[in-house]
């Protein structure tokens, strides 16, 4: 049996949300899972080798550099890409007529979606359920899952000289906006106190947007550069297995949260911009919010108010 499910949300968190639904289903219909996805969320670096997975198919719309799948042409693009594939099902994770009609023009039989024209109404996390219990019979509560390979791992170990005496940690130092990125000082801080509790290594996990690199550098140039290693120059792909191999990850709501929950790794999650849910929906994370609010939400504007302090109390809870 060939299914594909339709996950059209933007960014790898937002797919990483979605996991469970997908390997739900996967089990309920003993088949792997292709997927098609906005190629934003760089999919195949980190679900090549989960198993539950099968093809990853890329939506090309939205500023993408030829935009395929845009307008009415892309539309037929799709569908002919789509018709190649034989899937007997598909399974569509948003309410757009759009999608509704690309599935039945490519000929599959069987299609599932959610209620058409509904799109103001839906939770990423609430929808879903609701929909796989009610045209799958699925009690999803499951923390999203992506599996890598020993091998991956133990080359990981060699390859960016881990010490399992020391506590390595990961931080997620970036985010897809400035609101998001914690200050340097609060990283700083956080190193310096982990670091008379434990002998440690830290790996910066961001990307090469200017202001995330004024933050690495700043963090690289103090006096605890020795013990930091960045890791701005290697592919999403070849920092999944060092991930995996960190006793804990402390990360602003980005990818690197996403990935290292998904990854089974312990995670606080620093949410100064965005709605909680995006740093609680796992039993793996351990948010951290603003000073003086109660929830976090896109307007809470609150990178300024992290404190290092509840970081490190978090910190020990975790790792004794």
């Amino acid at each position: 049996m060939k299914i594909l499910a339709v996950q059209n949300r933007m960014g790898i968190g937002d797919n990483i949300i979605f996991l469970p639904f997908i390997k739900a289903l996967s089990k309920k219909f003993n088949s792997p899972i292709s997927l098609l996805i906005k190629k934003n969320t760089k999919g195949d670096q980190y679900l090549y080798q989960t198993k539950y997975i099968d093809k990853i198919i890329f939506l090309e719309r939205d500023n993408e550099i030829k935009n395929k799948h845009d307008g009415l042409l892309g539309s037929f693009n799709l569908i002919k890409e789509i018709k190649k594939f034989n899937f007997d099902k598909i399974i569509i994770f948003n309410s757009s007529l759009r999608f509704n009609l690309i599935a039945k023009f490519s000929g599959i039989r069987e299609v599932y979606q959610y209620p058409l024209f509904q799109k103001k109404k839906q939770n990423i996390i609430e929808t879903p359920k609701k929909f796989v219990k009610e045209k799958f019979n699925l009690l999803v509560n499951d923390d999203p899952e992506i599996e890598i390979d020993e091998t991956l791992i133990s080359e990981s170990i060699n390859k960016f000289q881990i010490n399992k005496k020391e506590t390595n940690i990961l931080l997620g130092i970036g985010g897809s906006g400035p609101s998001k990125r914690i200050p340097a000082s609060t990283f700083i801080n956080v190193i310096e106190k982990i670091s008379k509790i434990r002998i440690c290594k830290f790996f910066l996990a961001t990307g090469k947007i200017d202001e995330e690199q004024v933050i690495l550098n700043y963090i690289l140039k103090s006096k605890f550069g020795a013990i930091c290693k960045p890791l701005d120059a290697f592919s999403i792909k070849e920092i999944l297995p060092l991930i995996k191999s960190c006793d804990l990850s402390i990360c602003n709501d980005t990818s690197f949260s996403h990935l290292s929950a998904a990854l089974g790794v312990k995670t606080i999650t620093l949410m100064a911009d965005t709605p909680l849910i995006y740093g609680n929906y796992s039993s793996k994370m351990f948010p951290i919010i603003p000073d003086g609010e109660e929830t976090v939400s896109h307007n809470t504007l609150g990178k300024e108010k992290i404190s290092s302090q509840k970081i490190i109390d978090k910190f020990i809870e975790i790792i004794n």
